[in-house]
């Protein structure tokens, strides 16, 4: 009986009527109704019944608690009299040995199995004096309660008990009388400790209301969290059927559930808002929607003995029907015949969609095309449009006219290849076939008529994919276009002639980028040559330097004779020539060596902080020997006190150089100055003698390696020509600047100018 229910429930839930009929049933508005205050009262209940379980559980512990205690009191009781009596028996036996150790007294009379479970067993004298404990490593209590004589006279077993609440917890005291010389018998109880059957019964109480607590609460959860589902299935259902309803509203459709066995029609809340009507009653009659039918479209009743005869279970069907407004509304409905099992009823469920829009627009949408007909009828130009397909949209009477078309070859649909043989010969350069489908842009050609017209036709794809083309008539434009033939003749000859010498101008700028490229060659292998004759120059003056300090030595030994006379005193004198000889050569290949290192940019200096006075007075005093032997003087004006960041070696070669080259240029008995100053955050070291001077067209050679000036002809210039652009080089690298002023007869000032500071300092090559 129950599938048969539920089986029928689903058949009419197929159906809009059974769904109706199941929202509107008066059990459903009950339990609608009933519902929230069903949701108030479970949590409610839940409430009662953990309070109840919880008040129960309490109760129970408590009174199984004082239980326990009183019982735990009475075995104490009974314990401390049955001790007692033993004291007393062992006392009546041994009286000497009680009186001397009580502790002997207390551990006869007293079982073992009573000292366990953490009691305590005091015995004192009438005093109160404890005279033996068990057991003897006990903490002893500070006090023995004090009771009257009454209590312990009116005790069953005279014995009086009580509960003691201390740090460490509670305690049951139990305390007895002993004749004298013995006072009390005190037996101390710890409670917690002896209540462990207690504990687990409470224990096990307490895990059973907690498994029924916790069943409780997650049935009271599953509860809620159903009733959130429903509540948010409930939300849900009512929005889709919000939303439903405002889909059907916005796109102008009603549902219709049709019982054909019945004659009854179900209309949704959406069709009669479409047609702007009421509802009166649940279900409308076969007769009352057929008064609505528009009487040309009054042919349900074909469509009803079509069902009953099973010639169709689907209905597509337009009609109009009449608005509470008595406009006619073109409707279209679509439905699918289905069965009821619970009624045994056929029911035509479907939607109806407003198409009067459609109707409308597709009444103007013709009434447009016989406009635009009427249009291109009227233009000059020949028309034509065709679709995605290549076929004939529509095309006007010049386009037919011009092709020598056929009238029937002119009606809408005409295939192009049924058109091509009569187009083919007019186009001479663009068929229509070999056109680009994807390409969107415009395509412009013109064609020449056999007349001996000419045509320009344009041709642009459209959005769905056809085409429309439009041929103007452009024999006018083609005839002044001859004119400029010529005029354009001529101006190509004239482009022609710049051609020619934009050629020569091309040819000129070719040898010229040549005779650039062969410059740059030759200066590199220039530069090539020079940096092989640095390094052959720095490996001769290694090469030669070796066997040059050789003969130094040894003439160094012969002049000082150490193995011996010589013999003659003139090999003594062939000694120091040839020593003094050797120096000079050394000399000249160390500044060889330098300028050689200087040009392939491997020397680097190493900047410190000196005063250049301390340099320059250090290299005078050098000096003053080669001077001397000219009867020359050196004179020092030395003022810069500033230090300066610099190279001492490289400072020492400058000014070595320039004195040497001074000494040699400046006649016997001569003067040399050097002078020190500080100028505008630099220091500027002069150089001057009163010799011979340079003549002024010779100074532009002066610096430059290997380069001599011949001052005297009388008398060659020594050396290899290197000190100046030696001391030049060094100068640069430091930053400063090095510049010669001399006079012919008058003399020659040399002037350094060096940075105090340096910030970055400059390692490049003189």
């Amino acid at each position: 009986m129950a599938r048969a229910r539920t089986a029928s429930t689903h058949s009419r839930a197929a159906t809009i009527q059974g769904m109706a009929r199941s929202v509107a049933h008066p059990a459903y508005s009950k339990i609608i109704a009933a519902e929230p205050w069903l949701r108030k009262l479970v949590p409610v209940l839940v409430v009662i019944v953990v309070l109840i379980l919880g008040t129960s559980a309490w109760l129970e512990i408590q009174t199984s608690e004082l239980d326990a205690i009183n019982a735990l009191s009475i075995e104490t009781e009974l314990a401390t009299a049955l001790s007692r009596d033993e004291i007393l028996k062992t006392i009546g036996e041994r009286a000497p040995i009680s009186i001397e150790n009580p502790q002997a007294v207390l551990m006869t009379a007293i079982p073992s199995i009573l000292a366990k479970s953490g009691r305590v067993i005091i015995l004192t004298d009438t005093n109160g004096i404890m005279k033996a404990v068990i057991p003897s490593n006990a903490a002893v209590p500070n006090d023995i309660p004090n009771f009257d004589l009454l209590k312990f006279t009116h005790s069953p077993f005279g014995v009086v008990s009580t509960v003691i609440e201390s740090l460490s917890g509670r305690t049951l005291v139990s305390v007895t009388r002993l004749p004298a010389p013995l006072g009390e018998l005190a037996i101390y109880t710890p409670i917690d400790q002896n209540l462990s059957a207690w504990h687990k019964r409470s224990g096990s109480l307490l895990s059973m209301l907690c498994a029924a607590l916790l069943t409780i609460a997650g049935l009271g959860a599953a509860y809620f969290w159903q009733a959130y589902r429903v509540r948010q299935s409930d939300v849900i259902v009512e929005k889709v059927l919000e939303r439903l309803d405002l889909a059907l509203n916005r796109g102008r459709c009603g549902l219709w559930d049709w019982d054909i066995s019945r004659g009854t029609i179900y209309w949704s809340d959406s069709m009669y808002d479409m047609l702007g009507l009421k509802r009166q009653a649940e279900f409308l009659s076969f007769g009352d929607v057929n008064s609505r039918v528009h009487p040309d479209d009054r042919d349900l009743y074909a469509i009803a003995d079509q069902l009953a005869a099973e010639q169709t279970n689907a209905v597509d069907h337009a009609f109009r029907i009449l608005d509470a407004h008595q406009d006619w509304v073109w409707v279209r409905a679509r439905a699918e015949l289905v069965y009821d099992d619970a009624t045994q009823s056929a029911h035509l469920v479907g939607i109806v969609v407003d198409i009067t829009e459609q109707r409308r627009t597709a009444a103007e949408r013709a009434t447009a095309d016989l406009r635009l007909h009427d249009a291109i009828e009227t233009i000059g130009e020949a028309f034509v449009l065709w679709d995605a397909d290549n076929r004939l949209v529509m095309c006007n009477s010049k386009f037919q006219d011009l092709h020598y078309l056929p009238q029937e070859l002119t009606r809408r649909g005409t295939p192009y290849e049924a058109l091509k043989p009569y187009l083919a010969h007019f186009i001479p350069n663009i068929r229509r076939e070999q056109l680009d489908e994807g390409d969107s842009s415009a395509k412009s050609y013109e064609m020449l008529l056999p007349e001996g017209r000419w045509l320009q036709v344009n041709e642009r794809r459209t959005k769905d994919g056809g085409y429309v083309s439009v041929g103007t008539d452009i024999t006018a434009l083609k005839t002044e276009e001859q004119r400029f033939l010529e005029s354009e003749r001529k101006l190509t000859a004239t482009i022609s002639d710049l051609r020619r010498s934009r050629v020569t101008l091309e040819t000129q700028a070719e040898q010229l980028s040549r005779l650039a490229e062969r410059y740059l060659e030759q200066k590199a292998e220039a530069e090539s040559a020079n940096r092989a004759k640095s390094e052959f120059l720095a490996k001769m003056s290694h090469e030669l330097r070796t066997p040059l300090n050789a003969i130094l030595g040894f003439a160094e030994i012969m002049d000082a004779e150490i193995y011996g006379a010589l013999g003659h005193p003139k090999y003594k004198d062939y000694s120091h020539d040839i020593s003094r000889s050797g120096q000079a050569l050394l000399t000249i290949i160390a500044d060889i060596l330098d300028m050689a290192e200087l040009e392939a940019g491997r020397i680097r200096i190493n900047k410190h902080p000196l005063i250049l006075n301390d340099v320059a007075q250090m290299t005078i005093d050098q000096m003053k020997e080669f001077a001397e032997a000219k009867s020359q003087k050196i004179i020092a004006n030395l003022s810069a006190e500033t230090p300066l960041l610099a190279d001492q070696r490289a400072f020492e070669r400058i000014i070595s150089h320039l004195l040497s080259n001074a000494i040699k240029f400046t006649p016997e008995g001569g003067r040399i100055t050097v002078t020190t100053r500080e100028v505008s955050g630099a220091v500027n070291l002069y150089v001057e003698d009163n010799g011979i001077g340079i003549p002024k067209e010779a100074l532009a050679k002066l610096g430059r390696p290997f380069e001599w000036v011949e001052l005297d002809a009388k008398k060659p210039t020594e050396g290899a020509g290197l000190g100046l652009a030696i001391a030049r080089s060094f100068t640069e690298l430091h930053g400063g600047t090095l510049t010669i002023r001399s006079t012919e007869g008058s003399g020659t000032t040399v002037l350094v100018r060096l940075p105090i500071r340096l910030d970055a300092p400059l390692e490049q090559a003189a």
